[in-house]
C-alpha cells in the first residue's frame, strides 16, 4: 500500500511538471527564466534579438519596453529595445564579447511589472 501511494504521488508530480514548459531555446539563443517568463536572447553580431514567453507562450511586444545592460569590468552601458512584433525585441549593443554580461529588464504591458534576466558571454 504504501508503495502504491509513493507512485501515485511520483506520478502525479511527473505530471505537473510536464504541465508547464521546459525552458528551451527557440530561435538558437541562450535562454534564462524569471518566474514563469522566459527570455530568449540571441546576438548575431553587434544586434541583438530578445524573445518573450509565458511558459512557453509567446508574449506580445508592442505594449512593453525594454532595454539591456552590458557589464564588462565594472563598466555599465545600457542600449533600448524595440518591440518589432510578435513576441520580439530587437536592438544594436556595441561591446557584445567574450566576458561581459548582458542584461535584460523587460517592462510588461501592465508598465509595473518588470522581468529581468542575465547571461553570460562565452
Amino acid at each position: 500500500m504504501k508503495n502504491t501511494v509513493i507512485a501515485l504521488l511520483l506520478a502525479a508530480a511527473g505530471q505537473l511538471a510536464a504541465a508547464h514548459g521546459v525552458p528551451t531555446p527557440s530561435h538558437g539563443g541562450m535562454i534564462r527564466t524569471d518566474g514563469e517568463t522566459w527570455v530568449e536572447l540571441v546576438i548575431r553580431g553587434s544586434a541583438v534579438e530578445v524573445y518573450v514567453q509565458d511558459d512557453g507562450d509567446d508574449m506580445p511586444t508592442a505594449q512593453m519596453s525594454g532595454k539591456i545592460a552590458l557589464v564588462k569590468n565594472g563598466a555599465k552601458t545600457e542600449f533600448p529595445l524595440k518591440p518589432v512584433g510578435g513576441n520580439k525585441f530587437e536592438g544594436t549593443a556595441a561591446g557584445l564579447a567574450a566576458g561581459t554580461r548582458v542584461l535584460t529588464v523587460l517592462t510588461l504591458a501592465d508598465k509595473k511589472t518588470t522581468v529581468s534576466a542575465a547571461f553570460d558571454l562565452k
